[in-house]
């Protein structure tokens, strides 16, 4: 055995990792990475098919980020930001709010400020306390601030973030150290008990049948409370794709709607931009099927966040993973002048906001961070991400003949493939039998690497992905399927659908 992995066996304890499954095979570690690729210690190359857990942009190694780091380690690695202030840090902060400024006039709407963290659970922390905190001041020192979140939400892992959470599996173990809050309807299209509409191959939300039954039940859950006469003082949301719960898409105009109802009852809009800030939501459009028609121009700009994209302005934008290209640990919560200042006051008032991390606002994240918003807003970058995109989706479609491919859900860059005994049922996979586990492990045996999501295989390539790197990574996902559920049911009477619903395209 390698040295290194009996290093990992005997001392490492892995996240949301079984570890007497892990202590029975032999691991892949990583030692090396460029581009879309990674190697392993016995020199195999893999290509990063979910981005490394989703943070990674611009790729491995990516000379112009590694520059930065460079220049910035030439200077300071890290100093305080109790007390101090710092260079990169104060011009990113400037850049991310010029960055999520929406179109609209209105000063009142604009994000002004930002306080920076670790990591995502942290930057909802930040939200979370803040919006807390906030609406104690307004409404008064008695009141009892609620929060209202999806079903299915996943905020991190911090007891606030997890709190916010609607994920049994993940926070039932710690339901006495939690503070209780409520869930409203996800918009989850292919599972929705009022979707009339039956299975098709094809995005259930592109053949839904249905009245918006869950903008009503959002709207249901902010009246009732208002009855109760607490009303919410947040709502909490990913945009247009929650991630954790299983890739479950919000189908267009979705989000305007249940903002609108939030606002209209008084709450504060947090956003959760972890996973799908800094274009990895898209270019264009939030029909993914019209997003890049064939004979119009590509674009040469697009939003960084997917809140721009839905015509959305938050109270509480919050950004991690991809802040710093993938590269550092390094977070951040953007907020209001209005919010700001509901925490200015005299030194004896103790109006301060009493939250910090030591390694908040660091000049090497920020340095990459900084970096990262370059390329991002090259056209190169845009049209680079706008074709893969596009290669996306084209060659996604190739997986609807398989009958446990239930439905795919595309945004933008993210995409999930539910699996499924037979698509005409829907029927789940149930827990123990470990499909998206069994079909990721055939997918690394074919030299692509990512993560299910129960019986959601995730796709979030790098932005540097080549449209032949993206063929072999959807390649071995639909090799992977036939090998790891071929007895769950035969491949056929699909294909000429399929092919129907790709001439749409």
């Amino acid at each position: 055995m390698n040295p290194l992995i009996r290093l990992d066996r005997q001392f490492v304890w892995h996240p949301f990792t079984q570890m007497r499954d892990w202590l029975k095979q032999k691991p892949i570690l990583i030692v090396s990475g460029r581009g879309a690729t990674v190697r392993d210690v016995t020199g195999r190359d893999y290509l990063d098919a979910n981005a490394s857990i989703w943070t990674n942009l611009h790729g491995h190694r990516h000379p112009k980020i590694n520059a930065a780091i460079q220049r910035q380690l030439g200077k300071i690695a890290h100093s305080s930001a109790l007390g101090f202030a710092n260079e990169p840090a104060s011009v990113l902060a400037g850049r991310l709010v010029a960055a999520a400024r929406p179109a609209t006039k209105k000063k009142s709407l604009r994000l002004e400020k930002v306080f920076y963290s670790d990591d995502g659970s942290t930057a909802l922390e930040v939200a979370l306390k803040l919006a807390y905190e906030f609406t104690r001041r307004t409404r008064g020192p008695k009141s009892r601030p609620q929060f209202l979140s999806l079903q299915g939400a996943y905020h991190g892992d911090t007891i606030g973030a997890v709190s916010l959470g609607h994920i049994d599996l993940f926070h039932r173990a710690y339901g006495g150290l939690l503070f209780p809050t409520r869930k409203a309807m996800a918009p989850y299209c292919y599972r929705c008990p009022f979707n009339r509409a039956k299975p098709e191959r094809a995005d259930a939300r592109h053949y839904r049948k249905c009245q918006w039954e869950c903008v009503g039940q959002v709207e249901k859950k902010f009246s009732a409370q208002k009855k109760r006469g607490n009303p919410y003082a947040a709502f909490v949301f990913e945009p247009l794709m929650q991630g954790a719960a299983g890739m479950i898409p919000q189908p267009a105009g979705w989000l305007r709607q249940v903002t609108d109802i939030a606002r209209h009852h008084g709450a504060l809009l947090i956003a959760d931009e972890v996973m799908t800030g800094f274009g990895r939501t898209g270019v264009t459009g939030q029909d993914e099927e019209s997003a890049i028609p064939k004979t119009a121009p590509l674009p040469v700009a697009a939003p960084l966040f997917a809140t721009g994209r839905a015509g959305v302005t938050p109270d509480f934008l919050c950004v991690a993973k991809g802040l710093t290209g993938g590269y550092l640990p390094m977070a951040a919560t953007l907020t209001s002048q209005k919010i700001f200042d509901a925490f200015l006051g005299r030194y004896e008032e103790f109006k301060t906001f009493f939250h910090g991390h030591s390694f908040t606002g660091n000049q090497l994240g920020a340095a990459a961070a900084l970096a990262s918003l370059d390329l991002l807003q090259t056209k190169q970058s845009v049209l680079q991400r706008a074709l893969l995109q596009k290669c996306l989706l084209q060659e996604l479609q190739t997986l609807w003949p398989l009958p446990q491919v239930g439905d795919i859900r595309q945004v933008g860059l993210v995409a999930g493939i539910e699996l499924v005994k037979d698509w005409r049922t829907r029927a789940p996979f149930e827990l123990r039998e470990r499909a998206g586990i069994r079909v990721c492990e055939a997918m690394a045996r074919r030299g692509v690497l990512t993560r299910p999501i129960g019986n959601v295989i995730a796709l979030m390539p790098p932005y540097c992905t080549t449209p032949e790197q993206l063929r072999r990574m959807v390649g071995a996902l639909r090799e992977a399927v036939t090998e790891a559920l071929a007895t769950s049911g035969t491949i056929t009477g699909s294909t000429s659908r399929a092919k129907t619903h790709s001439a749409r395209l």
